[in-house]
């Protein structure tokens, strides 16, 4: 089952017609995120956050057209986008989560949200997260040997050591690596697809792949 998690951030940087393509799979509205799905004619199954996003008119909207609204106090011990993540984990146990909108806006919330599977909590559903927005597509992935398969329209690749990584070899990509280590995180950017199918590899660490587009 996939769960997708729609965030409150900025709106041009939501592809609003993908969005609308998974229309009648399960959705979780964060924050400004639930009114968002509204607009788009999304009815989610849940709404959770702090709210501070929405404005007064748009929260009476939710309480009249949902059911399940969870609020909590701006100062709280969760992100609105983690409050999102853990009720898609607690009520569906997913075999796949995608987070929508968020990205751009705040770097500090862009990186809390970029972190966000790295987390204890999370960890076990880390390489079944996925973060869309117009121009990029974030998978995680724990060490091990991977297919990776090219998306219509993203021109580009990076490879994305969020830890200490060794071993990250790039058999068949354009620009190929070999037994890569590092301590440090770094970003493999601007790499590109051979064909429709790639491959990769590391045997320690985590690793994030990107698919994205100018």
């Amino acid at each position: 089952m996939r769960v997708n998690v729609m965030v409150g951030g900025p709106q041009e940087q939501i592809p609003a017609e993908a969005v609308r393509q998974h229309r009648d799979e399960t959705w979780i509205g964060v924050d400004h995120g639930a009114t968002l799905l509204l607009d788009w004619g999304i009815k989610p199954v849940a709404a959770i956050g702090d709210f501070d996003s929405t404005a007064p008119a748009e929260f009476t909207r939710l309480k009249e057209r949902l059911k399940d609204i969870e609020t909590y106090p701006p100062a709280k011990d969760f992100t609105d986008t983690q409050l999102g993540t853990m009720t898609a984990i607690k009520k569906f146990h997913p075999d796949q989560i995608v987070i929508w909108g968020a990205t751009g806006g705040r770097l500090d919330q862009e990186l809390a949200n970029l972190y966000l599977p790295m987390q204890d909590r999370f960890m076990p559903y880390l390489s079944r997260i996925q973060l869309v927005d117009r121009c990029n597509i974030v998978r995680y992935f724990l060490p091990g040997t991977y297919s990776i398969y090219r998306q219509p329209g993203f021109d580009y690749l990076a490879f994305v050591s969020l830890t200490p990584v060794r071993g990250l070899t790039l058999p068949d990509e354009k620009y190929p690596l070999v037994n890569w280590s590092s301590t440090i995180p770094f970003s493999w950017s601007s790499n590109r697809f051979t064909s429709s199918v790639n491959h990769f590899s590391f045997d320690e660490g985590v690793v994030a792949v990107i698919w994205s587009r100018d």
